[in-house]
């Protein structure tokens, strides 16, 4: 069955010449143009990846990746403007695995939603693995959670799978490069800066004091190490 894509454009143009692109690559494409579009197939429909424009004409790309993430675990890729990093950071903060910066081409794209999709298909052969314990973290895999000092927590499915390459490692330093190529399961790793984000991230939501971390540290020029118990 071809992969779905749910493509959120409002620029008419982009639209169509993307559209056209995915299908010819075997994607089956539902393009809308606006936020409101894009919330209702999501919800209606399973997509295998949703694309998102930041700027859309009744709303913001960024508001329905929040909405989208918290009901839904879907793969989302946010279209970007080529110098606004800010708004990079903010589509991986609210929970968007990749960004692709306008203007790209059709390649790229592509590039992007197959390595996606070749990572959503190994993590639910990997989702029978057992649980993690480790520095007052307990993550399960197979069901999605992460517990920390007993207490749950929400974590992207990109946050969850770097979480659980550190956690199986304890203690060794997994460098930036280690941590992108686990996350997209291929030598193609995009933009490490990326990597950072999701680290930050997931600080904010395992640290007590995210600014002083002590269970995911930081090692200067090398990469980053769960706290060993």
């Amino acid at each position: 069955m071809s992969a779905r894509i749910l493509l959120a454009e409002d620029d008419a143009g982009v639209r169509e010449v993307v559209g056209y692109a995915l299908e010819r690559e075997g994607f089956a494409v539902t393009p809308v143009e606006d936020a409101s579009a894009a919330l209702a197939h999501a919800r209606e429909q399973e997509y295998d990846i949703v694309v998102l424009d930041v700027m859309l004409p009744d709303g913001s790309g960024f508001d329905v990746c929040r909405t989208l993430r918290a009901e839904s675990s879907v793969p989302i890729v946010m279209l970007t403007a080529k110098d606004a990093e800010v708004d990079r950071v903010l589509g991986l903060e609210l929970g968007a695995d990749d960004y692709v910066t306008k203007p790209f081409s059709s390649a790229e794209l592509v590039s992007r939603l197959r390595a996606l999709l070749r990572r959503r298909e190994l993590d639910r052969s990997a989702a029978a693995a057992s649980p993690l314990e480790v520095a007052g973290l307990r993550i399960d895999p197979a069901r999605h959670e992460v517990r920390v000092d007993g207490e749950p927590i929400a974590v992207t499915p990109s946050e969850l799978k770097i979480l659980t390459l550190l956690a199986s490692r304890p203690g060794r330093v997994v460098s930036r490069r280690e941590v992108m190529q686990h996350l997209w399961q291929t030598d193609f790793v995009g933009d490490e800066h990326a990597c950072e984000v999701h680290v930050s991230n997931l600080r904010r939501k395992v640290e007590a004091d995210p600014a002083n971390p002590r269970r995911i540290l930081t090692v200067r020029g090398a990469g980053y190490k769960l706290a060993a118990p």
